[in-house]
C-alpha cells in the first residue's frame, strides 16, 4: 500500500507527514510539496533517507500531479491557501489527477460547517464545492471537518493583539468555540489515510470544552502578566482593526506588510460565526478516530508562550 501526502512542508499536512513517517515504512510513503525548491534541503534529504519518495506537485499542472501521484492507492488532499473561484479549480485538478493517476481513495482536509444550513463563512463555498466534486467522482473519500485551529487564538490573536496596543479585537462576542488543534486534525488525518474511517463519511473534529475568546484573552493575560483587553467589535470595526495591520481583504491582496497570512474576509466572517453560536458545537470523532480525547486550549498554553515571551511580530516567526 502507498500513502501520498500532499503539501508535506506545511504545517498540518507536515504533521501528518510525521505521523505517517511513524506509523510505516518511509518505503511506503509519497510527500508531495508545491515547490520544492521552497522545501529546505535538510528536510528533504531526512525524508529521503527514511526511504520516502519527494515529489513536486503544483495544483495548477494536472500533468505534474498526475505523475506525481502515480502509484499512490491513498492520498492526503490539503486545501489550497488561496480563497475563491482558483481553490475551486486547483482542487478539480487535484481531483481529475488522482483520477487519472489511479489514486483509490481521497482524504480531504475541508472545514467545519461545509454541510451545515445558514454557516456562511468566507471559505466555505470553496469547501462545499470540493466535498461536492468529490462525490460525484466516483472515487472512495472521508472528509474532515477541522473546526477553527486552536494554535490561531494562541499566536495570531496574540500578535495582533501585541500590534495593537494589547486590544484583543473581534467580532466573536461572548461565543464560543470548539477550536481544534492542529496536532489532532493531523492524527485524525492519518487515521483516515491508514483506512480507519468508514468509506465515503465525514467526519467533524473539534475539541469538547467550549471557550469564548474571552476565556481565551484572560487565560493568555493571566499566564503571561500582559494586560490584554478583550474589545468585542463590530464587522466595520474589526476591518479597520485589521486594515491597520495591513491585513488585506482577500488572498489576492498585498500581503508584503502582513503580520499573518489571513485575508481580512475569511477572519471576520470565521469570527461572526462564533458570535451567532455556530462554531461551539461538541463532537467525539477525534476520539473516535484516535482513540484519545482532543487537546484543549490549556494543554498548549505553555507550548506557545513564546509568542508573547519573545514579542512575536509575525507569522514567518512562529515555529
Amino acid at each position: 500500500m502507498k500513502y501520498l501526502v500532499t503539501g508535506a512542508d506545511g504545517k498540518l499536512a507536515g504533521r501528518v507527514a510525521n505521523n505517517m513517517l511513524e506509523a510505516v515504512a518511509g518505503t511506503d510513503l509519497i510527500f508531495t510539496c508545491p515547490n520544492l525548491a521552497r522545501v529546505p534541503m535538510e528536510k528533504k534529504t531526512a525524508w529521503e533517507e527514511k526511504g520516502v519518495t519527494v515529489k513536486e506537485a503544483n495544483y495548477d499542472d494536472v500533468e505534474q500531479m498526475t505523475k506525481a501521484f502515480e502509484g499512490a492507492d491513498r492520498l492526503f488532499f490539503i486545501s489550497s491557501i488561496i480563497n475563491g473561484p482558483k481553490r475551486v479549480e486547483q482542487h478539480r485538478k487535484v481531483i481529475e489527477a488522482c483520477k487519472k493517476a489511479g489514486v483509490k481513495h481521497i482524504t480531504y482536509a475541508s472545514f467545519f460547517g461545509a454541510d451545515r444550513e445558514g454557516y456562511n463563512q468566507y471559505v466555505l463555498p470553496d469547501h462545499r464545492a470540493t466535498e461536492k466534486m468529490l462525490k460525484e467522482s466516483g472515487i472512495e473519500h472521508n472528509i474532515m471537518r477541522n473546526n477553527l485551529y486552536m494554535e490561531n487564538y494562541l499566536t495570531t490573536s496574540v500578535m495582533l493583539a501585541m500590534l495593537s496596543g494589547n486590544v484583543w479585537g473581534t467580532t466573536a462576542g461572548e461565543g464560543k468555540v470548539t477550536s481544534i488543534a492542529k496536532d489532532d486534525s493531523a492524527r485524525c488525518g492519518a487515521a483516515l489515510l491508514l483506512g480507519k474511517g468508514e468509506p465515503n463519511r465525514a467526519y467533524d473534529l473539534t475539541s469538547t470544552i467550549p471557550l469564548s475568546q474571552r476565556e481565551i484573552c484572560n487565560m493568555i493575560a493571566e499566564k503571561s502578566g500582559i494586560p490584554f483587553e478583550y474589545k468585542p467589535m463590530t464587522e466595520e470595526e474589526f476591518r479597520a482593526y485589521l486594515e491597520a495591520l495591513h491585513i488585506p481583504r482577500t488572498t489576492d491582496g498585498d500581503f508584503s506588510q502582513a503580520p499573518v497570512p489571513f485575508c481580512s474576509n475569511d477572519m471576520i466572517t470565521n469570527e461572526a460565526g462564533i458570535s451567532e453560536g455556530q462554531m461551539g458545537v461538541v463532537t467525539h470523532d477525534v476520539e473516535l478516530l484516535t482513540g484519545r480525547k482532543p487537546l484543549e486550549v490549556y494543554d498548549l498554553l505553555d507550548q506557545y508562550s513564546y509568542v508573547w515571551k519573545n514579542k512575536v511580530r509575525h507569522w514567518k516567526d512562529l515555529v
